[in-house]
């Protein structure tokens, strides 16, 4: 297992981490043993939106002797009404469902408190300006919760929360065809058949600017719906009309700016484990160039899409790196330093292409690499 830095909260976390969709079937005894294969594995992050009693009591009884070997993403907001699941923003009822949480998952800290589901400016502004966020902030103050998040479907709500200083870790739904859809407070629209019927071309820039705005405020991101519920798997769902495999989405999700950990949704052992098996895949399974190259409709023509076709590299340079530090930058307006400093890191540097284009005739995309390593060297001066 591979671990990364969730943001800048100083937690190393798997890669390949667990959604909770699974661990409510069978009459929750998935939950036990989907924390077995993760302690066999090496997975140590798991997210737990879901209210239901009877599942975070599964988990915490499954948690009993190996607390320490989880990192929990669990969910404030998120409370049971009337045997369902409901999301709200009254502070007696988020105070009781956190309550009740804490208790049933038999834990005395939960180390990433996350805000649920905030698709919408307005609802962002009740929260920021209102007695959740100050509640939340006084249970990081105690220590019950050890790092403050907020989960979202929407990048425009997304940045602002990022922006704000409060938030540092974000979940997020990531996937090569939820990236080119715009901003939307109305979460069904990323799957609507309807818009993607048109021809779609390129990353939607508000969600490459959110994904670049985390990398540079160190804000850890943990992606949901990777799979896009499922249909991304399936041709006769996929809204690219094509279906890609599950190393694809995975590797699609882990290349975008400050992802740390994909939740994989699983809803039994074998479904887990399909994900597990990316650790141990060749790059050529992985590889989703060339199958998003193909997509109808869908074009990411002249947009970088980190997928390393464009090496080798006669001077050793990584193409990709340098292209994601350049973006970062250009996305700033100015070189901040946490990008100077990663840049200085690499080996090799723009300064050093000899513009033989050797990258950009295998480049699935169409980019103009040997202009973006001019561009590279100016900015950062070699």
């Amino acid at each position: 297992m591979e671990y990364r830095s969730l943001g800048n909260t100083g937690l190393m976390v798997s890669e390949i981490g667990m959604g909770c969709e699974g661990f409510g079937k069978d009459e929750c005894r998935n939950a036990m043993r989907f924390l077995d294969v993760a302690e066999e594995t090496g997975i140590n992050y798991f997210d737990l939106y879901t209210s239901n009693p009877e599942v975070r009591r599964s988990v915490g009884n499954a948690l009993q002797g190996r607390r320490e070997k989880f990192i929990i993403q669990s969910h404030i907001c998120s409370v049971w009404k009337n045997g369902q699941y409901e999301r709200t923003r009254d502070l007696d009822e988020v105070k009781a469902g956190f309550e009740e949480m804490m208790s049933l998952l038999q834990t005395d800290f939960i180390d990433v408190g996350m805000i649920h589901y905030v698709d919408s400016i307005q609802d962002w502004e009740t929260i920021v300006n209102g007695p959740v966020l100050q509640y939340v902030l006084e249970l990081k103050r105690a220590g019950t919760i050890r790092h403050i998040g907020l989960s979202s479907h929407n990048p425009q709500v997304a940045l602002e929360a990022v922006k704000s200083g409060y938030i540092e870790v974000l979940m997020f739904s990531v996937n090569p065809c939820y990236d080119l859809q715009p901003a939307s407070e109305n979460v069904e629209d990323l799957w609507k058949d309807e818009n993607y019927q048109a021809p779609l071309i390129n990353m939607d820039p508000q969600r490459q600017e959110l994904y670049e705005t985390c990398q540079r405020l160190g804000v850890g991101i943990t992606v949901m719906k990777a799979f896009g519920g499922g249909d991304l798997l399936d041709e006769t769902m996929s809204p690219a009309g094509k279906a890609l495999t599950v190393n694809q989405c995975l590797h699609y999700a882990l290349t975008r700016p400050a992802v740390a950990t994909v939740l994989a949704g699983a809803h039994t052992v074998e479904q887990l484990r399909t994900s597990l098996a990316y650790e141990e895949a060749s790059e050529e399974e992985k590889d989703y160039a060339l199958a998003f190259a193909s997509f109808p409709n869908i074009s990411w023509k002249g947009h970088c899409m980190y997928c390393s076709h464009c090496a080798p590299c006669p001077k050793q340079i990584e193409v990709a790196s340098v292209t994601k530090f350049l973006n970062l930058a250009k996305a700033q307006g100015e070189l901040p330093e946490t990008v100077r400093e990663h840049y200085a890191a690499l080996s090799h540097h723009a300064g050093e292409c000899i513009q033989c284009g050797a990258c950009e005739t295998r480049c699935p995309f169409g980019v103009s690499i040997v202009e973006n390593m001019k561009k590279a060297k100016e900015i950062f001066g070699y």
